[in-house]
């Protein structure tokens, strides 16, 4: 079984940064350089806006559940919810939109999951 992440990684950071509102995150992805002059990124968890351009934001599991029934908030039969596999390998997440349209999908970690989710939504111009 998978390590359980409690917030988005870097790459996916970036990604919902494009879609969501940035007031949805609660944490940040400070864009810092060390003393050798390599650039990285660290998880700051006491701020959830960015001071400067490069920063990211990011979002905590809790923050994704919270965001996921607001956006489809109004959509026939969509009522998102994550859940485990009979076998408690791995999470499941769900939401039908309409007969044609299904975002469900299998995944090692809640948080891939909501992000998953919220992709297959924007993709779908649903957002």
């Amino acid at each position: 079984m998978a390590t359980i992440k409690s917030f988005t990684d870097i790459t996916q950071s970036k990604k919902l940064a494009e879609i969501l509102p940035l007031e949805s995150a609660d944490m940040v992805y400070v864009h810092t350089t060390d003393l050798e002059g390599d650039e990285h990124y660290d998880i700051d968890f006491r701020r959830n806006q960015p001071l400067f351009e490069d920063d990211v934001c990011a979002w905590s599991l809790v923050a994704l559940l919270s965001v996921l029934p607001m956006i489809t908030k109004g959509k026939e039969n969509a009522n998102p919810f994550i859940t485990k596999t009979p076998d408690n390998e791995y999470y499941v997440v769900y939401a039908t939109l309409t007969k044609e349209v299904d975002c469900s999908g299998i995944y090692d970690n809640p948080v891939d999951a909501c992000v998953d989710m919220i992709e297959k939504l924007n993709e779908l111009k649903i957002l």
